[in-house]
């Protein structure tokens, strides 16, 4: 049983206490939660929960089957990161000078970052990518001086043509 880094995909209904009974259940079985994003679905009224641990298939594949028992979930899938497209975004706030500020704009550039605002003293840039381009700017950056980073969690759609929309939208539609 290796562990590896698994993205688990929970559609629920939004309801109250739901995200507490679906962390605590990694919690219990001392699953470390790396990521965790919750966001409206491509269905109405239906959420999802995209969370991101290192794990084994084997463990993951039995918690999911009991994250379906509960009441108020629809769906449980999880994913190796092979078989998904996955994002990160970073804001990031930097100290800026007038000796700084021409080295962080062609480092923003470099790294594909977008500049979002900037005030007499600072500039906010954001990156979306992989983990490995979002670490690589950091640590170039951190050299500059980064005041103030917020790191989203990980987004992640299945590569795979199956549509889980049709199934959801029926189950909504049940009496």
């Amino acid at each position: 049983m290796s562990k590896q880094e698994l993205t688990a995909v929970i559609y629920t209904e939004n309801s109250i206490g739901l995200l507490n009974k679906v962390t605590t259940m990694f919690s219990r079985r001392r699953i470390n939660i790396e990521s965790l994003n919750v966001a409206p679905s491509e269905v109405d009224g239906i959420h999802r929960l995209t969370i991101v641990v290192f794990e084994s298939e084997e463990v993951i594949k039995k918690l999911m089957l009991q994250i379906e028992k509960q009441i108020d979930v629809f769906k449980t899938f999880y994913y190796t990161n092979e078989e998904i497209v996955w994002q990160d975004h970073i804001l990031f706030k930097i100290a800026i000078d007038e000796s700084s500020n021409l080295k962080i704009e062609n480092l923003c550039k470099y790294y594909g970052a977008r500049h979002v605002t900037a005030g007499e003293s600072y500039v906010i840039y954001e990156t979306t990518g992989p983990a490995e381009t979002s670490d690589a700017i950091v640590k170039s950056l951190e050299t500059i001086g980064i005041t103030e980073m917020v790191r989203g969690a990980r987004i992640a759609v299945a590569k795979y043509r199956h549509s889980f929309q049709q199934e959801l939208t029926q189950m909504i539609c049940l009496p």
